[in-house]
């Protein structure tokens, strides 16, 4: 591996694994001192709410809870910033705020927590921006997505009541609203020109009957047309 690759991949790596530590670092908080933060999650339309907008993906009810979202969160974090890196962080915070804002405004009355809103929210972006960019590159990785967490989308219907998936919507919406946005900065499609070779000249040259001249790309056939030479008329 070339050592600009390896530096690509180590800087994508960055930014998910800080925000796994973090989380998991606050839960063993929670869990070490027997300390329930889910007060400070998003409470629909109040204004204690308003906290959680910030501070609820940083919270989780428990160690499943917290692995279930770690992993995925690590692998398409990951994504994001090695095939979008010039968006990456942007996306990232936006979809952040989008998820915690749109959840306090409408969803049910209980105490939401998790980051699983943002990571619908990577999930839809990394889906959707291939498609759009029509990049062959990037919409393999759509399909490898699919492939990886295709099975998210049960989590946007309300299957299990204990389950918010007020902030999954949210947050797939976030990211198609983003991928959408966002899609003509970064990686776009590729397109090839191609480019004629051969030089037009000034002087018509004089070729006999069938004769050719072989250029670097491009064979062009030329037919004798003699000038009118009333003096010295042409030998045919």
């Amino acid at each position: 591996m070339k050592k600009k690759e390896r530096h690509i991949i180590l800087n994508a790596l960055v930014y998910p694994i800080l925000f796994v530590l973090l989380i998991g670092l606050i839960h063993l908080f929670q869990f070490v001192f027997e300390i329930n933060f889910v007060h400070f999650g998003i409470y629909p339309r109040s204004i204690k709410g308003l906290i959680g907008i910030v501070s609820s993906p940083l919270i989780h009810g428990s160690f499943n809870h917290l692995f279930n979202n770690s992993v995925p969160l690590l692998i398409l974090g990951t994504l994001l910033f090695y095939f979008y890196r010039e968006v990456a962080l942007r996306v990232s915070v936006w979809i952040y705020l989008m998820v915690g804002v749109w959840t306090w405004i409408y969803a049910r009355e209980a105490y939401h927590i998790g980051a699983s809103g943002v990571l619908y929210g990577l999930f839809s972006f990394l889906l959707v921006s291939g498609f759009i960019r029509r990049n062959k590159q990037l919409i393999a990785l759509s399909f490898s997505v699919i492939f990886l967490y295709g099975s998210l989308v049960w989590g946007l219907f309300p299957i299990d009541i204990k389950v918010s998936f007020e902030a999954h919507i949210w947050g797939f919406v976030a990211g198609i609203v983003l991928a959408i946005y966002y899609r003509k900065k970064g990686p776009q499609k590729i397109e090839y020109h191609w480019e004629e070779d051969e030089e037009e000249s000034d002087e018509a040259p004089y070729w006999m009957e069938g004769a050719s001249v072989q250029t670097n790309k491009t064979t062009i056939k030329y037919s004798y047309k003699p000038k009118s030479d009333k003096k010295n008329p042409p030998n045919i």
